[in-house]
């Protein structure tokens, strides 16, 4: 897959736009650090609340990043009236997720009419090294893009 060749700026906003809607991603302090034609790259600066018991960045919080990186990647290959969902995706935790920041790269491996795959590389940073922290692959599937659906209300006993 080329991802040498500059994108449209229409593609570069739709993906802002989307990941602006990302509560989560904002919830977590996630930037766009570069956006590409089926590639893009994340940044998850290290926060104390992202961290396991040993210090570390928590799994959820590398697979949430290296989810959404695929995601990104894959949908600037679809088309303009489209929306993505990740189907599935598997990740291999390779060395504890210790550093200043972690960055999270999703490549379109193959990109079809209606499956998409894409590669999952997530680097720990500290200063000027990097580690090799996660890998993994991932599906996702291209639907037409439609007005987003309401949260579940929360229905529990006093609250409203």
């Amino acid at each position: 897959m080329p991802h040498d060749e500059p994108l449209h700026g229409d593609i570069i906003r739709r993906v802002e736009e989307s990941f602006a809607a990302q509560g989560l991603m904002q919830h977590l302090g996630v930037e766009i650090a570069c956006i590409r034609p089926g590639e893009v790259t994340l940044r998850l600066p290290y926060d104390a609340r992202l961290t396991q018991h040993h210090g570390f960045f928590h799994a959820g919080a590398t697979s949430a990043l290296a989810d959404t990186a695929g995601g990104f990647a894959g949908f600037t290959q679809f088309p303009p009236d489209s929306s993505v969902l990740t189907t599935e995706f598997k990740m291999n935790l390779l060395a504890p997720a210790r550093g200043e920041c972690l960055i999270a790269v999703g490549r379109v491996i193959r990109s079809g009419r209606t499956l998409t795959v894409c590669q999952l590389d997530v680097h720990a940073q500290q200063g000027d090294d990097r580690t090799h922290v996660a890998t993994g692959l991932q599906t996702l599937i291209c639907l037409p893009a439609s007005a987003p659906e309401s949260p579940p209300r929360d229905t529990t006993p006093g609250l409203s």
